[in-house]
């Protein structure tokens, strides 16, 4: 295969977001059979849905599309480069996911012993019989922590938040139903990391497989990191994050809703800091580390494969399926993945045999086994929809498979 190098860049789009030809810094390429999905990315911009972006796909280990434009500032002054990071909210999930699955492939842990067998003030208020499974399945009912609300000093201390989970009651009977665990999951997780090595899921990502694929993504910036970071402009569920009139979705209007102890009441609106794990919705990212990341995840990148097939064929079968106890909509979920079929993450895009996550600020990530296909997408602009694809992902992911089912 041949790959088409873009020209080096000179500005970084027009005035008018429309991207010019000078928009694609030296070493973005796209795969001759991808270059519809750079034509995917080109329109974005021309429609103006785009300030600055990456988008990068995997096919059989290998890089095929790399490709990032436009301006990582609001004011348009700042390049996006092929480094920049941006905000991942709920795909750090993915992050920790990989994590904690690395670590039960290298030490053969059993997804359905007791949390509390390692974690034993965790069997307080009924949580003695949740599994890693359940938290993975977001089916453990551990989905508030509007008891003691994050803040960014629990953050950093890290032992506050384990101590207010360890203390949370399960909203409902754990393993009877799935409800999206918006702002436990990562820090359940990662408590479990840390209780078998003594890292936190940041430190353990950093360590083992960031470190090994040579990613540009981190669950806490390291001092020094000189990281390339996009301002993240606020998306619609940001804003209602922020106290926003949620309009027509009474559930976050309401405190005693579950939907909002789940998200809004869980969370403290202390200013983000990127160099403190947030394992939920903290990462930071390339386009490029997430495509990477998931490659790794179902086949070999530069000889290096996270987890075994088998392992793989677990993660991506369904565990959770129907109405979401905090969403309020059909979710479907692998191990701490989203699976096909729900309006985040539909089949009709394309997705039926993937599994991934998408985040409301518009980062989108995925691989497909099958296909051998992963895939990373990182804007700044945030998503205007909430709880369906945003149109800018759908037209890349639509792309993507029918390049890649041109050459299967």
């Amino acid at each position: 295969m041949t790959v088409q190098q873009f020209h080096r860049a000179g500005t970084a789009g027009t005035a008018g977001g429309a991207l010019t030809e000078d928009a694609l810094a030296e070493h973005a390429f796209v795969d001759d059979a991808f270059a519809e999905v750079a034509r995917a990315f080109e329109e974005n911009f021309a429609a103006g849905a785009e300030v600055g972006a990456a988008v990068c796909v995997y096919h059989r280990g290998r890089p095929v599309v790399d490709l990032w434009a436009g301006w990582a500032d609001p004011d348009r002054t700042d390049p996006w480069r092929a480094g920049t990071l941006g905000v991942l909210a709920s795909p750090t999930k993915a992050l920790v996911t990989a994590a904690f699955l690395h670590l039960a492939e290298r030490d053969g842990l059993d997804l359905d012993e007791p949390v509390a067998e390692v974690w034993p003030e965790f069997a307080a208020h009924g949580k003695a019989g949740i599994t890693p499974r359940m938290i993975l399945s977001h089916r453990s009912g551990v989905v508030c922590l509007d008891h003691a609300p994050l803040t960014l000093a629990a953050l950093r201390a890290h032992t506050p938040v384990a101590e207010a989970l360890a203390a949370a009651r399960p909203e409902w009977e754990p393993g009877t139903a799935h409800g999206y665990h918006a702002t436990t999951y990562g820090h359940l997780l990662s408590e479990l990391i840390r209780r078998r090595t003594g890292l936190t899921a940041g430190r353990y990502f950093a360590r083992h497989l960031a470190g090994p694929l040579g990613l540009d993504a981190h669950i806490g910036l390291p001092d020094g990191a000189g990281a390339h970071l996009a301002t993240m402009l606020e998306s619609k569920a940001e804003a209602l994050m922020a106290g926003a009139d949620p309009g027509e979705v009474e559930e976050l209007r309401e405190p005693s809703t579950l939907t909002y102890r789940a998200t809004i009441g869980s969370m403290s609106q202390d200013p983000a800091d990127p160099a403190v794990e947030d394992p939920s919705y903290g990462g930071l990212a390339s386009a490029h580390a997430l495509a990477r990341l998931f490659a790794a995840l179902v086949g070999e990148v530069d000889g290096i494969r996270l987890i075994g097939p088998e392992r793989t064929a677990e993660l991506a079968r369904p565990h959770s399926g129907g109405p979401c106890k905090v969403m309020l909509t059909p979710l479907t979920w692998g191990l701490g993945v989203q699976l096909a079929d729900s309006a985040v993450f539909p089949a009709d895009a394309g997705l039926k045999n993937s599994f991934g996550l998408s985040g409301a600020n518009g980062v989108f990530t995925f691989a497909d086994p099958e296909r051998e296909l992963a895939f990373g997408y990182v804007p700044n602009m945030g998503s205007s929809v909430m709880g369906s694809m945003d149109g800018r992902i759908r037209r890349l992911v639509e792309a993507v498979f029918r390049s890649v089912d041109r050459i299967q």
